[in-house]
């Protein structure tokens, strides 16, 4: 599994002219499943997102997680972090995961990180929808995390 998390000042997710997920201060993860991955790797990944210290402290270090400074969390599903461009231009989606595993650990993720944080915290997209997404990143702060072994 493969998440972009990217700390936000704010964040929302737009399907069908309506606002359907929104966040204050955290981050905004987006979440890829590939072949082979299971529950534990996504509970693994969620455990790793809450914990994730990239929020300033006092010295304006990056120092703090989610949990430290009480932050929210809006998830949404990317096949296309696992997008294989090394032929040609057009993007090979064949190591992503097919869509009722990648719904399922989705979701696994998902309520793992509601476990960690809690269920007010976490916000989400629409599994497989069109969706806008506006994320105002702060800092910018962008940092992949990944379950891949290879």
């Amino acid at each position: 599994m493969k998440a972009l998390v990217q700390r936000v000042s704010c964040g929302s997710v737009t399907v069908d002219g309506d606002v359907i997920g929104a966040i204050g201060r955290g981050l905004v993860v987006l979440l890829g499943v590939r072949e082979g991955d299971d529950d534990s790797a996504a509970r693994q990944l969620a455990r790793k997102t809450a914990a994730l210290r990239i929020f300033p402290d006092d010295q304006d270090r990056m120092n703090r997680s989610l949990h430290e400074i009480g932050g929210e969390a809006l998830v949404v599903s990317q096949f296309t972090l696992y997008a294989d461009t090394r032929k040609g231009n057009r993007p090979s989606f064949i190591r992503a995961g097919d869509p009722d595993l990648a719904e399922s650990l989705y979701r696994t993720y998902v309520e793992a990180l509601r476990a960690e944080l809690s269920a007010d915290a976490v916000k989400t997209g629409r599994f497989g929808a069109m969706m806008q997404v506006d994320i105002r990143n702060d800092g910018p702060v962008t940092i992949e995390l990944c379950t891949d072994a290879d």
